[in-house]
């Protein structure tokens, strides 16, 4: 049953149909098939998306789409700029300091790679060149679900159960976000300095760092009181997408003053899409997933791998290798759904720490969004520079690889990602 559910899926997928669908009529076939009543697939959907983590989402979401409309983002790239602007590739690492401020705030990596290319865009296109500067935009808008608040993570630990902890997965992100960032820095650099492009942005002043430090100070403390509040305790993650929410209403209405009462409407309205897009992703999947359980799929599998390898590392290889082809071909969230459930028992059956676990398959699936034919950051950056995808393949193959190495890194070295976690604790 298993395999005509997934035959069905994947036919759908080649077909054009919309993920959603594409899982719907997957559960449908998998219930027509076993004999269940149809009915139970509403209760089925009803419950994956009944979940109280998943608010946070559309909270993240929107503090980012406030933040925007606020210019809040201007402030954090001129802080930026003072800081590494005048060396080589000067303004790629303003772009790579700049998505981290954005991913310490939204936490999602199409609305921190539409935000970056909106003000970014076209002057990496006139200093460097638009299949560069569109490469760039899309692997930094990755850093978003990397680095805390991370929907994905939060995806993940409202599927996983209680057995994650959110603040535990959000302090798992803080150094692979910082290897990636800063591994692209130095790729960055050197790809400007052998291609000759022209240093960029103002001699480094103590003077200019103070005073743009000090303008951006409230964007700062966005991430700070939020992330700092839910690692501290102090507060859930759906109750830190609230306060993001209220701060960055607040910086933008009455320090920044770019922010609106009319601009409210349409930032509540593209949030609210994108959540009902997730959500609807999620409740379809989850569809499926029953039936793979019923199926009895996750023991099937697990009886297989078994047989293949007692290792735990060769099986979170083979899990690495499945995750980076999944990622090439399927949307990340419907990934967390489907997947997450299965391998997850499977990764505890072979005594694997659950928090090492997920960061894996979280690492790896969000690299995923990046890689071709089915990147969907490749997609956004194509419709900012207005380039076809083919054109920035080449250009973002080697931030591809800086990702899946640090991903791989934390595959093989669980003792040193696992330590600041440990502080959550």
């Amino acid at each position: 049953m298993s395999l005509i559910i997934a035959i069905v899926f994947f036919a759908a997928c080649l077909l054009g149909v919309p993920l959603a669908f594409a899982f719907g009529l997957s559960g449908l076939v998998g219930f027509t098939i076993s004999g269940l009543p149809v009915e139970i697939l509403a209760s089925k959907m009803m419950f994956a998306i009944n979940s109280f983590p998943l608010l946070a989402i559309p909270f993240f979401m929107l503090a980012g789409e406030l933040m925007v409309r606020a210019g809040m983002v201007n402030l954090a790239i001129r802080a930026a700029n003072t800081l590494v602007g005048r060396v080589h590739g000067g303004l790629g690492h303003v772009t790579i300091a700049s998505g981290l401020g954005l991913a310490s705030v939204s936490g999602t990596a199409v609305a921190d790679a539409a935000a970056l290319g909106s003000a970014l865009m076209k002057p990496l296109s006139e200093r460097y060149s638009r299949p560069f500067g569109a490469a760039l935009i899309a692997a930094c808008g990755n850093l978003g679900p990397i680095l805390p608040p991370s929907t994905a993570m939060i995806v993940y630990a409202s599927i996983a159960g209680p057995g994650v902890s959110i603040p535990e997965l959000f302090l798992g992100g803080v150094l692979p976000a910082f290897l990636i960032a800063g591994g692209m820095a130095i790729y960055v650099g050197l790809a400007c300095y052998w291609r000759g492009y022209p240093l960029t942005g103002e001699p480094i002043r103590l003077a200019n760092i103070c005073r743009e430090g000090l303008r951006a100070l409230p964007v700062l403390l966005v991430p700070i009181v939020v992330i700092g509040g839910i690692i501290g305790g102090v507060f859930t993650a759906t109750e830190g997408g609230a306060i993001a929410v209220v701060m960055a209403s607040l910086i933008g209405l009455f320090y920044t003053r770019e922010l609106k009462l009319s601009d409210f409407p349409a930032a509540l309205l593209s949030a609210g899409m994108t959540t009902g897009i997730v959500t609807i992703i999620i409740a379809a999947a989850a569809t499926v997933t029953f039936v793979f359980s019923i199926d009895m799929l996750p023991r099937q599998l697990s009886a297989l791998l078994q047989s293949l390898t007692d290792d735990p590392q060769i099986f979170l290889l083979m899990i690495f290798v499945t995750l980076i082809g999944v990622g090439m071909f399927m949307e990340s969230t419907a990934a967390y759904v489907m997947l997450v459930p299965i391998f997850s028992p499977i990764a505890a059956s072979y005594g694997i720490d659950s928090l090492h676990f997920a960061l894996v398959f979280i690492l790896t699936l969000i690299v995923g969004m990046l890689t071709p034919p089915v990147g969907t950051l490749l997609f956004v950056a194509s419709g900012i520079s207005g380039l076809k995808v083919g054109e920035i393949v080449g250009e973002v193959m080697p931030l591809v690889l800086i990702q899946f190495t640090v991903a791989l890194l934390v595959l093989l070295f669980p003792s040193v990602f696992l330590w600041l976690p440990g502080f959550a604790n």
